[in-house]
């Protein structure tokens, strides 16, 4: 069974806002959707986190090499990829792009197969898992009135990140974790992401440890990017000490860049995005990895539908799995899929247990986001 086709959109339209300091706006491309054919007409999705005209260029690199391929051979397939195109890639927008395919061939080979993908990965360890809806600070009464809102979404837990925490003073800081704390109660599970991958970062360890003491005073369950995304040994420092699990490794790409932070133990949690580190097959060996070293492993996912699909199959497959992210709102999550997800009154969500990811796109829904589309054949 071959790969015949490869389809490219752009998602437009609905962009959430990152914290960034360029201010994202709704049209905004961040997010492209990949669709492989097969020779029989099967059809497996994937998402990158990366812009369609950056993703497009990759594909142009890639597609020769991937024509006429198998669509049955995920890992095979993408390590002939990412092994073919160190010269131009070995990373970055090319590694993201990857990333999509992968996923889509993963997908396609559970639907080839008649398997879900997690038990195609190994098995199924878990079917269903607590989301964490994911959301950025604010000013203390619009944050108290977005997390009332997404508590009775039937959210469990939330990570709050970025803007203005870390970007005014340690008083302020505390305050939106207090109010935080005091909205949604004691029963709901509270996690905190500085954001330190911002351009020109401006804090060290010594803020990043004062910080984590405050946290875990109110109950946090871990602190994320407290720190430049390179500085590993301030990570190995601050997560010797902290009070609290500190965790980070979004902007990582290659299973390769994790390898240190596993094996010094730089993070008590390390989070590989599916959609822009390798795909599935990455992801997977990084949790193994991990497992080993006995170091937790949560999936980044500031996502699409398919991204989350693919990060629930995932979850289902590895051994120690606490939550998967869960941008909201978003309608790239909620306003793409055939059936969307639903979070069950204990604020869990189902893992598909159909063939692939268990999910299909609804084409209507699609074209209300497509800024672009571009077929390969």
């Amino acid at each position: 069974m071959r790969i015949v086709e490869l389809e490219l959109t752009a998602l437009t339209g609905a962009t959430v806002d990152g914290g960034w300091p360029q201010d994202l706006e709704a049209e905004e491309n961040l997010h492209t959707l990949v669709r492989l054919k097969s020779e029989d007409g099967l059809v497996g999705m994937g998402s990158c986190f990366t812009s369609g005209k950056l993703v497009e260029g990759a594909v142009e690199l890639l597609w020769p090499l991937l024509k006429g391929e198998s669509a049955v051979e995920p890992e095979r397939v993408s390590d002939t990829l990412r092994e073919s195109t160190f010269w131009q890639g070995r990373g970055g927008s090319v590694e993201h792009a990857i990333s999509g395919i992968d996923i889509a061939l993963w997908d396609l080979m559970g639907q080839a197969c008649g398997q879900p993908v997690s038990r195609l990965l190994g098995g199924v360890y878990r079917d269903r898992i607590r989301p964490y809806g994911s959301m950025l600070f604010d000013e203390p009464e619009p944050l108290r009135e977005a997390l009332e809102a997404t508590v009775a979404r039937g959210f469990r837990a939330i990570k709050l990140g970025w803007r203005p925490f870390g970007r005014r003073d340690h008083r302020t800081d505390e305050l939106l974790v207090r109010t935080a704390r005091e909205t949604v109660g004691e029963d709901v599970s509270l996690m905190v992401d500085a954001g330190g991958s911002e351009q020109f970062w401006p804090h060290g360890v010594n803020w990043a440890k004062r910080t984590a003491r405050m946290l875990a005073e109110y109950g946090v369950e871990w602190f994320e990017e407290p720190l430049p995304p390179d500085d590993i040994d301030g990570y190995a420092e601050l997560t010797r000490s902290s009070p609290l699990p500190i965790a980070g490794g979004e902007v990582l790409t290659r299973r390769q860049a994790f390898l240190p932070w596993i094996s010094r133990r730089a993070v008590d949690i390390i989070q590989p995005d599916t959609t822009k580190n390798g795909g599935l097959t990455e992801s997977r060996r990084i949790a193994g990895w991990a497992y080993d070293h006995n170091v937790q492993m949560v999936s980044h996912g500031w996502n699409t539908a398919v991204g989350l699909a693919a990060d629930l199959q995932l979850a289902a497959a590895i051994p120690v799995a606490l939550f998967v992210e869960y941008l909201t709102p978003c309608a790239y999550i909620e306003d793409l899929l055939d059936r969307p997800f639903e979070l069950d009154e204990e604020g869990c969500l189902e893992i598909p247990s159909e063939p692939g990811l268990g999910r299909c796109l609804d084409p209507e829904r699609v074209a209300r986001y497509t800024a672009s589309e571009r077929v390969f054949r």
